[in-house]
C-alpha cells in the first residue's frame, strides 16, 4: 500500500490583527479523501504536533465543500487530524509521497522549518513527488534556504498576490507569497481569473493555486504516483 505524508500547520497568528488563520480546512479534506479513497494509507504531521488550529473563514458556510461535510462524521479522519505527528523524526524513506495543504499558517512556521525542508528535498532526491497548494508552497521555501538556488527556474502554482489582495489580508502577512517565490528564482504561473482552479507540474513536483485547486492537485499527484509504480 502507498503511503503519503501529508503536513499541516501549527500556526493560527496573524499580523497586527486578532484574526486567526492555520489550516484552510477544504485543503486538507479534498485532498486526504482523493488519496484515501484511491486506497492509499495516510500519515498527518504538523510542525507541533497535536491537534492543528483551523482558519475560521474555512468553516463558513460559502466555503464548505462535500470532504468538509463528509470530514465533520468521519470519527477516523478526525482522530488522525487532532493528533497529528511531530515532524522531528520523520523520514522519506517511509513514506512514497508529501503534500502540504494550505491556510496562510505555512508562511509562518513551514517556511521555517528546517525539518520539514530537508523533507521535501530527501522526496524529491529520492524520486517522490511532493505537492502542496494555496500557501502550502511556502513550505518550499525552507527548502531554498538549505539548498541556495533549489527554487531556481521551477514552474510552480502558489496564492498570487491578486489574490491576495482580494482576501483583505496582505496586509496582515509578513510577506507576499508570489513575490517570495519569485524572488528565490521560481517561474509563479496563476490563473488568468483569480480563485479559479490551477495546477502546475514541474517533474515530480505538483503545485495548486489557491482553495479550488485542491482536489485536482491532489489528483495530479496520484498520476505522478501511479505512473511511476
Amino acid at each position: 500500500m502507498k503511503k503519503i505524508l501529508i503536513i499541516l500547520t501549527s500556526h493560527s497568528a496573524m499580523e497586527d490583527t486578532e484574526s486567526k488563520t492555520g489550516v484552510w480546512l477544504g485543503e486538507f479534506t479534498d485532498p486526504y479523501y482523493e488519496f484515501i479513497d484511491q486506497g492509499y494509507q495516510v500519515t498527518l504531521a504538523s510542525p507541533l504536533g497535536g491537534s492543528p488550529p483551523v482558519d475560521p473563514l474555512s468553516e463558513l458556510t460559502e466555503n464548505i465543500t462535500a470532504s468538509n461535510r463528509r470530514f465533520k462524521d468521519d470519527a477516523l479522519a478526525q482522530g488522525a487530524f487532532n493528533n497529528t505527528q511531530k515532524l522531528t523524526g520523520l523520514n522519506a524513506e517511509d513514506f512514497d509521497a508529501l503534500f502540504y495543504p494550505g491556510g496562510h499558517g505555512p508562511i509562518w512556521d513551514l517556511a521555517n522549518s528546517e525539518a520539514s525542508g530537508q523533507l521535501i528535498l530527501d522526496f524529491l532526491d529520492n524520486g517522490k513527488p511532493v505537492g502542496a497548494v494555496c500557501h502550502g508552497p511556502a513550505a518550499l521555501i525552507a527548502a531554498a534556504d538549505l539548498r541556495p538556488g533549489f527554487l531556481q527556474g521551477k514552474v510552480i502554482a502558489a496564492f498570487s498576490n491578486a489574490e491576495e489582495v482580494l482576501t483583505g489580508r496582505s496586509g496582515k502577512v509578513p510577506y507576499q507569497l508570489q513575490d517570495r517565490l519569485e524572488a528565490l528564482g521560481a517561474n509563479v504561473k496563476t490563473a488568468l481569473i483569480p480563485f479559479t482552479s490551477h495546477v502546475e507540474r514541474d517533474g515530480i513536483l505538483l503545485t495548486g493555486q489557491n482553495p479550488l485547486s485542491a482536489g485536482p492537485a491532489a489528483k495530479a499527484l496520484i498520476e505522478v504516483l501511479e505512473s511511476l509504480r
